[in-house]
């Protein structure tokens, strides 16, 4: 059973024809690009609401995880879909799913742990990030 999760972001990408290895289909680290392209944009929506940098803290990942299931190719979109769950004191998880034409090519995980940026030691998740979580749940 998969845990509660909360749509915060959806992210259409072009695969470009560099992105492709030489066996013809997007190299694997590609597929974490895109998802890092989601999560950015998430974030940078965040920080036009005060959220992050200008606060002094920040996101980093301290892992992350791809299911490879089939392969893309060029041409196309990606849609990256950014799921919400898991929070903790200073972390959260997040999940990924990416689809090219309504298929599903690939899953992901990263879990993000918020840190003092001077310092680089954990810190209370912003309430901002938890509230994406507490209205989902209403």
């Amino acid at each position: 059973m998969k845990a509660h999760r909360v749509l915060v972001h959806t992210s259409i990408q072009p695969v470009r024809w560099g992105d492709m290895d030489a066996l013809g289909h997007v190299n694997n680290t590609v597929y974490f690009r895109y998802m890092e392209q989601a999560r950015i944009e998430w974030l940078y929506a965040l920080a036009q609401e005060g959220v992050g940098y200008l606060s002094g803290t920040g996101p980093v990942i301290v892992n992350a995880s791809c299911t490879f299931m089939v392969p893309i190719v060029y041409p196309g979109d990606v849609e990256v879909r950014m799921y919400l769950a898991e929070a903790g004191r200073s972390s959260i998880g997040s999940h990924y799913e990416l689809d090219c034409a309504g298929k599903r090519m690939a899953e992901g995980d990263a879990k993000i742990v918020w840190i003092d940026l001077a310092s680089g030691r954990s810190v209370p998740l912003p309430d901002q990030v938890r509230a994406k979580l507490d209205d989902a749940g209403r």
